[in-house]
């Protein structure tokens, strides 16, 4: 698998600043880039995915694993990023997943809601795992995670323009991965995952943003029994967790955090 290229995550940019009673005033600010990354898998395009250009190969990686094109990081003979060109070439043993007209041509954005709308239901049926993991966190772990997940994320200190995802262990932070597409940061976590085959036995993921049924479903692909999240769960989200065994923790702000879904991880 080639090495992915090194490309700026933050651009300055001039901007002209009002302050009231202050009047205006121009100074540099820095701003996130933005990059499409086109998926090619076994010469045929699969998808163009819109991301921050860093970690790729774990990003390409993740998203076939979620997608459900791959079940074995052992299935990826060769994986090249062309980060000039803006294209992934992916190289699989054998016959994979791949339905051509339902993949075909498909653009991935970065925003928040139903970007994937298009196979929301269609692929997770045959891609979402029930989680058996019994393992049991402190509340004071709780805390720790989601102070170290806000730690760790340099560009969204820089910018606030990003979402960061952390893949913890009792409270340690293992890896930490940030993009503007919340989906993306996930998929970067599930990729280095599979790539380095680690043990996900007691392991949670902390995520900075709101957990919607999309963060849910990503979660239970990956396989850890926990999430913990800065804002708010969704309904159907919590529906998700509590029939995949997953245990779901909101608004983890100061000295406090809702539990939703399967609070016995949590001895309280």
């Amino acid at each position: 698998m080639a090495t992915e290229e090194a490309m700026n995550l933050v651009k300055e940019h001039q901007v002209f600043r009002f302050v009231q009673g202050a009047g205006t005033s121009e100074i540099t600010d820095t701003v996130v880039t933005e990059y499409a990354l086109t998926i090619f898998v076994n010469d045929e395009e699969m998808a163009t995915v819109v991301c921050s250009p860093e970690h790729m190969e774990d990003l390409v990686t993740g998203f076939l694993a979620s997608e459900g094109v791959i079940r074995s990081i052992d299935q990826i003979e060769d994986l090249y990023v062309n980060s000039l060109r803006g294209m992934a070439r992916v190289k699989t043993s054998g016959k994979v997943n791949f339905n051509q007209d339902f993949y075909n041509k498909r653009y991935i954005a970065s925003c928040c809601g139903k970007s994937r709308q298009t196979f929301y239901f269609y692929n997770d049926a045959h891609t979402a795992k029930e989680i058996t993991d019994s393992f049991q966190i402190q509340p004071d772990d709780v805390f720790r995670a989601m102070n170290a997940m806000e730690d760790s994320s340099n560009v969204f200190h820089h910018t606030g323009g990003v979402h960061t995802a952390s893949l913890a262990d009792q409270g340690e932070i293992i890896l930490s991965r940030s993009d503007i597409g919340r989906h993306n940061a996930l998929d970067k976590i599930y990729g280095y995952a599979l790539k380095h085959h680690l043990d996900l036995s007691g392991k949670f993921i902390i995520f900075s943003g709101r957990l919607s049924s999309e963060v849910l479903l990503k979660v239970s692909k990956i396989g850890v029994g926990m999430v913990l999240a800065k804002s708010a769960p969704t309904k159907l989200a919590l529906d998700i967790a509590d029939e995949l065994n997953i245990t779901t923790v909101g608004f983890v702000r100061g000295e406090s955090f809702n539990v939703y879904t399967h609070p016995e991880r949590i001895t309280m």
